[in-house]
C-alpha cells in the first residue's frame, strides 16, 4: 500500500518532491530540534490521485489522514472535538516551488459550538475563543465552500459600524459571538445546510479545498509564469495551531534573514501582537517592525534571532519564516528561501559567496534569470527626482520605477494595458485573485499592507514595482477615485512612485536607462566565466546593437532587413519597386535604398565592434510594405505615373489567403532576384567599408537566406548571392570573407537538413514560424483560444513564450544530427524569441548550439541561463 501521509518527524529537506517545499522544511525544522508545532504532511502524489480519482479523495488515503490525526493526537494531547482539550489545526498548502498566496490556507479548523465554549471558559479568554470560531466560519465559507469573503467582511463592517470601532480587535467577546451567529446564517443562507461541527468532516473538506486550490485561476497563471508543472501537485500541512491571537502577552509575524528589497545583511520583517498570521500577509491592519517584539517579548525575541542565524547557517540561504508568539513562547511555522528583488538576489549571492557559505557556482545558480529583467528598464531620472517633492511616503516594498495612469482593478489594468496604456494599479490592498491586474501594471500602490503583505511578495517575485501601507490615502474604490495630500484623483490620472524609497508623486517623473555595474557585473563575470553557449542580439538599428552590446552581446544572430525600408523616404522607394512592371523599374526603385541599407550595416557592424552579425534577407510579404489611406495611394499613384484604380488592382493582388504561409522570404528572392541581389551588395559594401575602417577586426558578415524548404530553393538563390558578393569583393580589391546560411523555420528544412547542409555553411532556427508551422497556428490567433487551452490542460505554457521541446525542440535536435556530420564547421544558433526564455536557454545548451539570440534587454537573462544550464550539467 502506498504512503500518502508523513509525521514531521518522519521527513526531511531532500523530500520537497513528495512533502511540498513548506512539509519539507517543516520535518528539517523538525529533526534541527526547532520549537514546531507538530502535525503530518499528506504528500503532493495525494493530490494527483486527487484529480486522477475525478476530484475525490479516495479511501485508502482518507483512512491514511484518519490513522495520522490519531498520531497527532497523541504527540499533542490534544483531541479532535474533545471538551476537555480540544485539538485545533490549520491546513495549508505547500506545492515544491514556493507559491506565495496563490493557493488556500485554513486556520483554527476544529471547532465548533461545544468546543468555542470550552475553549471560552478553560482559557478564561472567551474574546479569543469567539474571535477563532468566526476567523473559521469566514475561512472555511470562502475556501471551502467558495461562498465568497466579501459577505462576512460587510457583516464585520456593519458591526464595527454599530459598536463605533475602527478595528477587528477593538471587537468584544460578545460582539464576536454575535458575528459567528451572523456567519453561520449567511452561510445556511449561502450552501442551503448548517455549518459543518465535525472536525473530522472539516478536515477533509478544506484537504480537498487545497487540492482543488492546485487548479485555481491565480495558481495556474503563477505556475504559467514561473514553469512550475501542472503534473507536480501540491502537498497539505496539517499542523497543530499556535495561538498569535490569545491577547497581548502573543503575537504573529513573517521575517527575513536579509532585506528582501536591498539583500542588506539584517534581520527585516514584521510583527502584530494579538493577531494571526493571515492579518499580517492579507495586509489588514499595518504591522510594527520586527525590533519592536523585543521590547514586548524579549525572551522570544532572543531565542527568534539564535532560530534565524540556524536556519540561514542551515540552508545557506536568505530565509523567510512565519512564527508565533503564545503566551510569549515562540512557535516556527514555516521557512522557505525567501522571494526577493532581483538587485537582492545579486547583492545576496555575492555576499554568501564573500562569507564562505556558497561557490561562484552555487551563487550564479541561485539567482532566477527571468528577474534580472526588473534592472534593466528604466529607473527615475535623479535630477528630475530631487525637484520633485513627494505628495506621501510609504513602504518601498518592492524597488524600481514606476509610472501610469491610475486604475483601481485587476480587470481594468488588464483592459487598459491591452489597449498600450501604461498604468499603475491602486488599491486598498490586493489579494492573490488581482496576480493579472499586477502582471499588467508598471507598479502597485496599496494602502493597507506591509512588507510581507500579499501586494509586496507577489511584486517582488514578478520584478514589478511595489510600494505598500499607504494609509494617508483615503480611498473610495466604488467611485474609482482617492484623496492624497489634498488632492483628488481619479481614474486615469498620473502618479509616479519609487518602489526603492516608497515615496509617491503627482503626475509624471522622466526616467533613465539602467546600467550593469556592482554586483550585477560581478555575477554577470562568473555567468561567462562558465557558460558554453555563445550569446548574441536581434538587433535592426544601431540603438539595440548599442544597447546589447553594453549588455554583453557577443554579436547579432538576427537582424530584420525589413524593418529598415520603413524609415523616412525608403518606404516610398519600396513601393515604387512593389508596383514596377519590368525588371529594370524594380532595379532603379531599389538603388534608390542600396545607399540607406548600406548604411544602417555599417551602423551595425561599428556597434557589435567586430563580431559576428547576421542578417536576414527580406522576409514578410510584400503587401505589408502597401499603403493603405486613400492619401498615401494616391501619392504613390503620382509617383509611379497610374491611376489610383491601377494603384489600387496591385495592391488587392498582393493580398493572400495565408500570409504566414504565402509568397514570402526566399520565394521573393526566387520571384525577384533583383532583391536579394541589392540586399547582398549592401551587406558586402559596409562590410567592405568598416573592415577598412578596423582592420584589427576579423569581420566576416552572415547572410541569412530565410523560410528555406527544399534544398534547390536554397542552391537557387545562393548560386545570385555569392555571384553578386565575389563581384563585389573583387571590385573592391578586398580580402573579405563572408557565409552563406540559412534559416530553419519549416519542418521540411529540419527534416531534410542533411541535404540542406550540403548549400548552408550555418542554420539558424527560427523558433517563431517553426513553431507556427510545426503546431499548424498562428502566434497572432492563438491568443483566442490558447486560454481555452490552458483551461483544459491541453497547454501549461504558451508554445510561442517557452520551447516546445517535444516537439519543435525534436526538429530542431533531429536537424543538428542530420546537419553536423554532413559540414563539420556547421554553426547553429536559435534567434526565436525562444532565445531569451531560460528553459529554453537550457535546451539549447542541452543539444548543442553554439549560441542563442535575443532582444537586446533579455541578453543577461540569456546569459545568466545560459551558465546555470552549463553548472547543471556538470553534476
Amino acid at each position: 500500500m502506498a504512503k500518502w501521509v508523513y509525521l514531521f518527524s518522519e521527513g526531511n529537506a531532500s523530500m520537497r518532491e513528495l512533502l511540498g517545499g513548506k512539509g519539507a522544511n517543516l520535518a528539517e525544522m523538525t529533526g534541527l530540534g526547532l520549537p514546531v508545532p507538530q502535525g503530518f504532511t499528506i504528500t503532493t502524489e495525494a493530490c494527483t490521485q486527487y484529480y486522477e480519482d475525478g476530484r475525490e479523495i479516495n479511501d485508502e488515503i482518507q483512512g491514511q489522514i484518519n490513522e495520522y490525526i490519531g498520531k497527532m493526537e497523541e504527540i499533542t494531547g490534544k483531541k479532535f472535538g474533545d471538551k476537555e482539550n480540544p485539538l485545533l489545526v490549520s491546513v495549508r498548502s505547500g506545492a515544491r516551488a514556493s507559491m506565495p498566496g496563490m493557493m488556500d490556507t485554513i486556520l483554527n479548523l476544529g471547532l465548533n459550538e461545544t468546543v468555542v465554549e470550552v475553549l471560552a471558559e478553560k482559557s478564561n479568554n472567551p474574546r479569543w475563543a469567539w474571535d477563532c470560531y468566526r476567523r473559521f466560519i469566514q475561512m472555511y465559507s470562502d475556501v471551502v465552500m467558495e461562498v465568497g469573503k466579501k459577505y462576512f467582511e460587510q457583516l464585520i463592517d456593519a458591526m464595527k459600524e454599530k459598536k463605533g470601532v475602527t478595528f477587528d480587535v477593538d471587537l468584544t467577546a460578545e460582539d464576536l459571538k454575535e458575528l459567528a451567529g451572523q456567519f453561520k446564517a449567511e452561510y445556511k443562507a449561502k450552501i442551503g445546510q448548517d455549518f459543518p461541527d465535525d472536525p473530522k468532516e472539516q478536515l477533509m473538506g478544506a484537504v480537498k479545498a487545497v487540492f482543488r486550490s492546485w487548479d485555481n485561476p491565480r495558481a495556474n497563471v503563477y505556475r504559467r509564469d514561473n514553469d512550475i508543472p501542472y503534473s507536480w501537485g501540491t502537498a497539505v500541512n496539517v499542523q497543530a495551531m499556535a495561538f498569535g491571537n490569545m491577547g497581548d502577552d502573543c503575537g504573529t509575524g513573517v521575517a527575513f534573514t536579509r532585506d528582501p528589497a536591498t539583500g542588506e545583511k539584517k534581520l527585516m520583517g514584521e510583527f502584530l501582537i494579538n493577531a494571526q498570521g493571515e492579518d499580517v500577509v492579507a495586509g489588514v491592519r499595518t504591522p510594527m517592525p520586527i525590533a519592536k517584539m523585543e521590547e514586548e517579548f524579549p525572551e522570544a525575541y532572543a531565542q527568534f534571532v539564535q532560530v534565524c542565524k540556524t536556519l540561514e547557517d542551515h540552508y545557506r540561504d536568505m530565509q523567510d519564516m512565519e512564527f508565533t508568539v503564545e503566551n510569549r513562547k515562540l512557535y516556527m511555522l514555516q521557512t522557505r528561501n525567501g522571494k526577493r528583488t532581483a538587485q537582492a538576489a545579486l547583492k545576496i549571492a555575492c555576499d554568501l559567496v564573500d562569507e564562505g557559505m556558497r561557490t561562484e557556482k552555487e551563487a550564479v545558480a541561485m539567482i532566477e534569470p527571468r528577474n534580472l529583467d526588473a534592472l534593466l528598464h528604466p529607473t527615475f531620472d535623479t535630477a528630475a527626482l530631487k525637484a520633485a517633492t513627494p505628495i506621501a511616503k510609504a513602504l518601498g516594498a518592492a524597488p524600481g520605477a514606476a509610472c501610469g495612469k491610475i486604475v483601481f482593478t485587476a480587470d481594468d489594468a488588464v483592459e487598459w494595458a491591452a489597449r498600450g496604456e501604461k498604468v499603475v494599479l491602486v488599491r486598498l490592498e490586493t489579494s492573490p485573485e488581482d496576480i493579472t491586474g499586477m502582471k499588467a501594471s508598471q507598479g502597485i500602490l496599496t494602502v493597507r499592507g506591509g512588507m510581507t503583505s500579499h501586494a509586496a511578495v507577489v511584486a517582488r517575485g514578478m520584478g514589478a514595482c511595489c510600494v505598500s501601507g499607504c494609509g494617508d490615502i483615503i480611498m473610495d474604490e466604488e467611485n474609482k477615485k482617492f484623496t492624497l495630500a489634498g488632492k483628488e484623483y481619479h481614474e486615469g490620472d498620473v502618479i509616479s512612485f519609487d518602489g526603492s524609497t516608497g515615496c509617491i508623486y503627482d503626475g509624471a517623473i522622466p526616467t533613465v536607462e539602467a546600467t550593469i555595474a556592482g554586483e550585477f557585473g560581478r555575477i554577470m563575470a562568473w555567468a561567462d566565466k562558465y557558460r558554453t553557449l555563445k550569446v548574441r542580439t536581434n538587433a535592426d538599428t544601431p540603438a539595440d546593437a548599442k544597447k546589447a552590446r553594453e549588455l554583453g552581446a557577443e554579436g547579432i544572430g538576427l537582424c530584420r532587413t525589413e524593418h529598415m525600408f520603413f524609415e523616412g523616404n525608403r518606404i516610398d522607394a519600396f513601393r515604387e519597386m512593389i508596383c514596377a512592371d519590368t525588371v529594370e523599374e524594380r532595379e532603379a526603385a531599389l538603388e534608390k535604398i542600396l545607399p540607406y541599407q548600406q548604411g544602417d550595416f555599417e551602423q551595425l557592424y561599428e556597434a557589435m565592434e567586430g563580431e559576428a552579425v547576421t542578417i536576414r534577407f527580406l522576409d514578410p510579404p510584400l503587401h505589408e510594405f502597401v499603403p493603405t489611406e486613400e492619401e498615401d495611394i494616391k501619392k504613390l499613384a503620382d509617383a509611379q505615373g497610374k491611376s489610383v484604380d491601377q494603384i489600387k488592382a496591385i495592391i488587392e493582388g498582393l493580398k493572400e489567403f495565408n500570409p504566414m504561409m504565402g509568397h514570402r522570404g526566399c520565394r521573393l528572392a526566387v520571384t525577384y532576384p533583383e532583391i536579394a541581389k541589392m540586399q547582398t551588395k549592401a551587406v558586402i559594401r559596409a562590410a567592405i567599408n568598416v573592415s577598412k575602417a578596423h582592420p584589427e577586426w576579423n569581420m566576416v558578415p552572415e547572410i541569412m537566406i530565410p523560410l528555406v524548404g527544399d534544398i534547390k530553393e536554397l542552391k537557387y538563390v545562393k548560386k545570385f548571392v555569392v555571384e553578386t558578393a565575389d563581384a563585389e569583393i573583387a571590385a573592391a580589391g578586398a580580402d573579405l570573407k563572408y557565409e552563406v546560411g540559412t534559416m530553419i523555420e519549416i519542418p521540411r528544412a529540419a527534416l531534410t537538413a542533411d541535404e540542406i547542409a550540403t548549400e548552408a555553411e550555418f542554420f539558424c532556427f527560427g523558433t517563431n514560424d517553426l513553431t507556427q508551422m510545426t503546431f499548424g497556428f498562428s502566434r497572432d490567433d492563438a491568443g483566442k483560444f490558447l486560454d481555452a487551452y490552458y483551461d483544459a490542460k491541453i497547454f501549461e505554457n504558451d508554445p510561442f513564450a517557452k520551447l516546445d521541446q517535444d516537439g519543435v525542440g525534436k526538429l530542431m535536435e533531429m536537424a543538428l544530427k542530420l546537419g553536423k556530420p554532413v559540414r563539420p564547421t556547421l554553426h547553429c544558433g536559435i534567434c526565436g524569441e525562444h532565445g531569451g526564455d531560460p528553459s529554453s536557454v537550457e535546451f539549447c545548451h542541452k543539444i548543442g548550439l553554439d549560441y542563442v539570440s535575443c532582444s537586446p534587454f533579455r541578453v543577461p537573462i540569456a546569459r545568466l541561463a545560459a551558465a546555470q544550464a552549463a553548472i547543471s550539467s556538470e553534476q
